[in-house]
């Protein structure tokens, strides 16, 4: 089973067992946090997709870390003009280990809405106006 998440802006397909770095998120080491923005769900070949979100479905986490990211250098120049600026940055980040994807089982068996269930084995039939 898997899932996409959105966190700070960003989507993660994440399955149970995974460890994934995201934006720092309140808490500390050790504790559970819960992402209720599940976007998909899968599991095989049936996949659940939400509009904008899937309900019910809920991502647990553990932290694991807080860190701070690779430092990124921004430098500023204007040629001949003797400007000349330098700036790092480090992003804080917060380590997840994911635990359960936890989903009503409703939500992912029953999905289909009766209008994506008709079939059309022929076309409608036209009617005369119009038709030139």
């Amino acid at each position: 089973m898997y899932a996409v998440v959105t966190t700070g802006g960003r989507q993660y397909r994440v399955s149970p067992g995974d460890t994934i770095d995201v934006e720092k998120l309140t808490g500390a080491l050790g504790d559970t946090v819960a992402l209720t923005n599940v976007q998909l769900v899968g599991q095989g070949a049936e996949v659940t997709i939400g509009a904008p979100a899937v309900a019910g479905v809920r991502v647990e986490a553990q932290i694991t870390a807080q860190k701070r990211g690779k430092k990124i250098i921004i430098f500023k120049h204007r040629r001949r003009k003797g400007y000349r600026r330098k700036q790092g940055h480090r992003q804080s980040l917060t380590s997840l280990k994911i635990l359960a994807i936890n989903s009503p089982e409703q939500n992912i068996e029953h999905d289909a809405s009766p209008e994506q269930n008709i079939e059309h084995d022929e076309a409608p039939p036209l009617s005369g106006e119009g038709i030139v």
